[in-house]
């Protein structure tokens, strides 16, 4: 578990959103995933049965509230749960500004 002093070192506030979304490396097919959390810096997800590497460029889509967003990020970290699932971090790099007001407002809320 996070200590408290992890979660005030962050630069964005982390919200806690398990849902289906999809990813795929640029000029690719979409792969589903499920994701962990979510700030105006990055998602965390976890997929089953592919290899991700730290740095590839992904464009995820997920949706916040009523909104579906879609951003291109690179992966942060990546971490083996078991030999067929990975938890992975993903930074963005583009995002819509609309984007990233509807998670901060989702924040707030």
């Amino acid at each position: 578990m996070e200590s408290q002093d992890a979660r005030d070192r962050r630069k964005y506030q982390r919200l806690d959103n398990e849902q289906l979304i999809s990813f795929a490396p640029i000029q690719s097919n979409d792969r589903l995933a499920v994701s962990k959390n979510i700030s105006a810096g990055g998602i965390c997800f976890e997929v089953v049965g592919c290899e991700i590497d730290l740095g590839e460029v992904l464009r995820v889509t997920f949706n916040v509230q009523d909104e579906t967003i879609e951003a291109v990020g690179r992966v942060a970290w990546c971490t083996d749960l078991d030999a067929f699932t990975q938890e992975v971090g993903l930074e963005f790099l583009e995002i819509d500004p609309f984007a990233l007001e509807a998670i901060e407002r989702d924040g707030r809320e």
